[in-house]
């Protein structure tokens, strides 16, 4: 399956998916961007950087073959596979970033925007029944089983 015969599934766990992978750039992105401030920021950004960490994981299966990690990490990671735990995730890390407008108006905002946005997408495809369906491009569904 392509990524475009993806986005035409109508499955708003892809869609989460893919903005959750668009949530890994920015996170990162943002977060190094907004470490050089000289207050409370940094804190933000530090917690920026580390979700796009743990976003990665969550969203591209196929690291946690590859990339070596503790077994402590593996198993928290796999506790959010269902679409109600991946929307809560992302609505606690878009939380997290609003509460950085109580310090300063920083570009953080869009993350939590686009954290935000992952995070009904995720919840639209729990609350329509949709299991998850995660994409085929981004190491799911049999890719690391074609690899091993």
């Amino acid at each position: 399956m392509t990524i475009a015969e993806e986005l035409r599934s109508r499955n708003f766990s892809i869609y989460g998916q893919w903005t959750g992978v668009l949530c890994i750039i920015l996170c990162f992105a943002l977060g190094i961007a907004n470490i050089f401030h000289f207050n409370l920021v940094i804190l933000f950004s530090i917690f920026c950087l580390v979700s796009s960490f743990v976003l990665i994981f969550i969203e591209i299966p196929l690291l946690l073959r590859i990339c070596p990690t503790s077994s402590k990490f593996d198993a928290l990671i796999r506790k959010v596979t269902t679409n109600y735990m991946r929307a809560a995730v992302y609505l606690t890390m878009s939380i997290i970033q609003w509460l950085s407008i109580i310090v300063k108006a920083t570009s953080l905002i869009a993350a939590a925007i686009v954290l935000f946005i992952a995070a009904v997408f995720y919840a639209l495809a729990g609350l329509k029944g949709q299991g998850f369906v995660g994409s085929k491009t981004l190491g799911g569904q049999g890719v690391a089983q074609m690899i091993v």
